[in-house]
C-alpha cells in the first residue's frame, strides 16, 4: 500500500510512525511516497498563501490519479470544509496539543525587545496577551530551519508545536511548554489525520483500525468552531477540547492581533454531539464580538 507523505523530516517521521502503527496493527507493508506541495515551495507567509490547504492539494491530486492509496496530513493544515472526494478514515489518537518554546530561557524571562519568531497569528496574538514588550517575528520553514535560527542567533526564541518536536527528536531543546490556560492551541493540533478516497469503502474499513475516538469527537468540536467562525488556519483563533469518555469539554478563544482583547468561552456536552457544541460555542463568541476581533485581523 502506497501512503503519499509530504517530503519534510517533519512529515515524513508523522508518516513512517503512522505507517508501523498499521503494518503492527494488521501485518500490511506500507511504502512511504514523497510529495512536493506548493506550500513547501513557496517562500511566501502561510497567511498570504491562503494559510489552510497549500500542502494538501497536491497529495490530494495524488489520491485522485490513483498515484497513493491514502494520505497522512497534520490535521490542523486541513481545511474545515470536507471535499466530498475524500474521507478522513482515521483520526489516531492525538499528542501533546500544545505549544513550545525553543530558545535559551523561558518566556518570562526574555529581555524585552527579544526577537520571537512565529508564522501563526494566533501564536502572535496570544503571546502578545502575555507579553507586548518583544519583538514578534513571522517566519517560515521546516522545524530545522526555524530551530536554526535561534542556534545562529537570529531570533532569541521560536514556537513550534510540542508535538512535532517530540516526533522529530528535538523536545531537548524545548525551554518551555505553554500550558492551555495560557496558550489555547490551534483546533486540531498534535492531531494527524489519514485520508482516502471516500469510493474506497475497503480501504475506509482497512484504515479505521487506528481510529481514536475520543480524539475524533475532541477535534471534530474544535474544528466546528474554526469552521463556524468562518476562519482559516492562519486567524488568530485557538480552541481545545476534551472527551473524558462521558463529557465533551470545549474552551476556545478569539484573540486581537495586538493581544488586547479577547472573547474566550468553554462549553461543555456529550460527544456525540461535538459538531453542534462547536458551533453554539462560535455562535455564543459571535454574538460577543469575535467576528469583528478577526475582521481587525483582515484590514
Amino acid at each position: 500500500m502506497k501512503l503519499g507523505t509530504r517530503r519534510s523530516l517533519m512529515a515524513t517521521t508523522q508518516s513512517q510512525m503512522v505507517a508501523d502503527l498499521y503494518t503492527a496493527k494488521t501485518g500490511r507493508t506500507i511504502e512511504l511516497v514523497g510529495i512536493t506541495t506548493f506550500g513547501d515551495v513557496s517562500k511566501a507567509q502561510l497567511s498570504q498563501l491562503g494559510g489552510t490547504g497549500v500542502f494538501v492539494s497536491a497529495l490530494r491530486d495524488k489520491l485522485v490519479e490513483g498515484d497513493i492509496d491514502f494520505a497522512v496530513h497534520s490535521l490542523k493544515d486541513l481545511p474545515t470544509k470536507q471535499d466530498p472526494r475524500f474521507v478522513l478514515a482515521a483520526l489516531p489518537e492525538r499528542h501533546d496539543v500544545r505549544d513550545a518554546l525553543v530558545g535559551r530561557t523561558k518566556f518570562a524571562d526574555l529581555a524585552p525587545g527579544a526577537r520571537v519568531g512565529t508564522g501563526s497569528p494566533r501564536r502572535i496574538a496570544m503571546l502578545r496577551a502575555l507579553r507586548d514588550d518583544l519583538d514578534y517575528v513571522p517566519i517560515r520553514g521546516n522545524a530545522d530551519t526555524r530551530i536554526g535560527k535561534v542556534t545562529s542567533g537570529e531570533l532569541d526564541a521560536v514556537v513550534l508545536a510540542s508535538a512535532g518536536l517530540t516526533r522529530i527528536g528535538r523536545q531537548a531543546e524545548i525551554s518551555q511548554i505553554f500550558e492551555i490556560e495560557e496558550m489555547l492551541p490551534a483546533p486540531g493540533q498534535g492531531a494527524l489525520a489519514v485520508e482516502c478516497l471516500s469510493t474506497r469503502s475497503d480501504l475506509v474499513d482497512f484504515l479505521s483500525v487506528l481510529d481514536d475516538p475520543r480524539t475524533r469527537s475532541a477535534v471534530t468540536a474544535e474544528r466546528a468552531v474554526l469552521s463556524a467562525l468562518e476562519a482559516g488556519c492562519s486567524a488568530p483563533v485557538g480552541a481545545f477540547a476534551l472527551d473524558d469518555g462521558h463529557t465533551l469539554n470545549l474552551t476556545a478563544a478569539v484573540v486581537a492581533l495586538d493581544g488586547r482583547e479577547a472573547v474566550r468561552k468553554s462549553a461543555a456536552g456529550s460527544p456525540s454531539e461535538a459538531m453542534e457544541l462547536g458551533r453554539e460555542l462560535a455562535a455564543a463568541m459571535i454574538a460577543e464580538g469575535a467576528d469583528r476581533l478577526m475582521g481587525e485581523q483582515s484590514h
